[in-house]
């Protein structure tokens, strides 16, 4: 294992090329249920500054990260080379849930490459503490084929009702009842 001081040449190329990655977390206290969530879809993971990283996070069934976040701001990314040289790299720090109500959620989103597809819930928004790489040598050699379009176009057939039902009901608690996400109002 090495530890970095920042997120700059070769560990910047490395972690941006990835187009998966794992986001855990987990409630502050011995009860509760740690997450780890994969993440993909290119172009919604950007490194930010030498210290800072976001990613996109889109309406989806779970809403373990924003919940987690939201009690106590833990939470580590994991990248893994499946294809060429093995690789690991982790960057843990500390976290927080812009939301689209959020001052700063315009300018955090004009940072990524991609214009965001429908329904995005929220850009998480990590300052790195601890940045480290191991040397994934048990890691399988795998073929990226390419994204999904799958939650895109789901997302993309939901009206702003059904959205607004679905973040209520769906993601407004953890699985261990944290809060997650306040109810949108409706006009």
């Amino acid at each position: 294992m090495k530890l970095y001081e920042r997120i700059d040449g070769r560990l910047r190329e490395f972690v941006l090329a990835q187009p998966v990655f794992f986001v855990g977390t987990a409630p502050a206290g011995a009860e509760g249920h740690v997450n780890v969530s994969p993440k993909g879809m290119r172009g919604t993971f950007t490194v930010l500054g030498e210290h800072r990283v976001a990613y996109l996070d889109y309406m989806a069934s779970g809403v373990e990260t924003i919940a987690h976040l939201r009690e106590n701001g833990r939470v580590v990314l994991m990248f893994c080379s499946f294809s060429g040289a093995p690789n690991v790299v982790r960057l843990h720090g500390r976290g927080r849930a812009v939301m689209p109500s959020d001052p700063d959620f315009a300018e955090l989103v004009s940072r990524f490459e991609v214009e965001p597809a429908p329904r995005l819930r929220a850009v998480i928004d990590v300052e790195v503490t601890r940045i480290s790489d191991s040397c994934g040598f048990s890691l399988p050699l795998m073929d990226y084929v390419g994204d999904r379009d799958l939650l895109t176009r789901h997302n993309g057939r939901r009206s702003d009702e059904n959205a607004a039902t679905y973040l209520a009901t769906r993601n407004a608690v953890s699985i261990d009842g944290l809060p997650a996400i306040d109810p949108v109002p409706t006009s």
